[in-house]
């Protein structure tokens, strides 16, 4: 079992779950694990630390992403089990985002490319590269035509 416990605020949007980032690791000694986006607008934030810091700092995020928006939910996991921690790592570093095919690419903004390049794996441009390349460079690597 570990040590840390794992605490979860679950928003409806990306300000109200920023804000409850923000609020959690100011309330209490605990760090933050990210971000979990998901198609339907929702965003969990995952934070990590002792049982009662973990509590304290997903109260305060609670809190805090109310006043800006919705929670649609938020738990702590006590000193979850090992394979928890391994399955959120294997979810960490498996996760790429699904290549948009053919026009979808053209109607993408330069930032939009520059986030999806950035979940490939293989994408053969890598960090500063990415922030380097305009929306042609972009393009002409997810078409295959470098």
């Amino acid at each position: 079992m570990s040590e840390e416990s794992l605490g979860l605020v679950e928003t409806y949007g990306l300000i109200p779950a920023i804000e409850a980032s923000d609020a959690m690791v100011k309330a209490a000694h605990v760090t933050l694990q990210g971000m979990e986006h998901t198609v339907a607008a929702l965003v969990t934030v995952q934070v990590t630390g002792e049982t009662g810091a973990v509590q304290s700092a997903v109260a305060a995020g609670v809190a805090a992403a109310e006043k800006v928006g919705r929670v649609v939910a938020h738990h702590v996991i006590a000193r979850p089990d090992t394979q928890m921690a391994d399955m959120q790592r294997s979810d960490r570093t498996q996760a790429t985002q699904p290549r948009p095919q053919g026009a979808a690419l053209e109607f993408m903004t330069v930032e939009e490319l520059r986030r999806l390049a950035r979940g490939q794996p293989d994408f053969p441009l890598q960090g500063r590269e990415i922030s380097r390349a305009n929306k042609e460079t972009l393009l002409k690597y997810f078409r295959g035509s470098n």
